[in-house]
């Protein structure tokens, strides 16, 4: 049976859909920091009890896990947390490389002056947070402007295939972004040079920034390790 992760507190009553937002978060975050560890076997109705809300918005949660390949559900053992290998890990790792590198260099063919301002808007909210050592809200400022790009390459089977790797990409750069103390402002850095790039309206440039980019932060988080051996 489940034992409830620690830090799943009761989600204020809202509707379903933000619920089942907010929950599929949680669920996400507690499978990146191992609360949920590899193998557990998950109980909808534990989960609902732990966060305060039915079991209709952890059932959503849990089919986007699913989705997402974070969660599988098996034949008379029930829904456990996936187990990725380290090879498997760094397969992904370098699919989010290629894909993440064609939707920088689409974008810097179509982004308008609005998008331009909204990266830069996304791009100074990490500021205060670096200040703080926020790590956890880092990761998600990180993926908001990461999932804006991957928005204006305008190519809906890239966003779909970069979708299936959300979980997965949470996971990566927690990892990164604890590495080391240094790691959250070299990849602020790293972001700055890619808006810039996408702001010149270099379409080159802009992906090999970003392929840098989601390279070295998978190297400094040690998922590539794997490929070594």
């Amino acid at each position: 049976m489940l034992t409830a992760p620690t830090g799943l507190t009761p989600l204020a009553a809202e509707d379903i859909l933000s619920l089942a937002e907010r929950a599929y978060r949680r669920l996400r975050d507690a499978i990146a920091d191992g609360s949920l560890p590899a193998g557990e076997r998950i109980s909808e109705r534990s989960l609902a009890q732990s966060l305060g809300i039915s079991a209709q918005p952890v059932r959503e949660a849990l089919r986007r896990l699913e989705a997402e390949g974070m969660v599988v559900t098996l034949p008379r053992r029930g829904t456990l947390v996936a187990e990725f290998g380290p090879r498997q890990l760094a397969e992904m790792g370098l699919i989010r490389v290629a894909l993440e590198g064609t939707t920088a260099s689409l974008a810097a063919r179509h982004a308008t002056a609005g998008d331009i301002t909204e990266l830069l808007a996304l791009l100074r909210a990490m500021r205060p947070l670096l200040r703080a050592n926020d790590i956890v809200a880092l990761a998600e400022a990180n993926e908001r402007f990461h999932g804006h790009i991957d928005g204006l390459a305008g190519n809906a089977f890239l966003q779909r295939s970069l979708d299936a790797l959300r979980a997965y990409d949470h996971f990566a750069r927690l990892r990164a972004l604890r590495s080391t103390p240094q790691e959250p402002r070299r990849a602020w850095r790293e972001h700055a040079a890619i808006l810039s790039a996408i702001r010149r309206r270099d379409p080159g440039q802009a992906e090999a920034r970003m392929r840098a980019h989601v390279r070295r932060s998978l190297e400094a988080s040690g998922i590539l390790d794997a490929l070594n051996t």
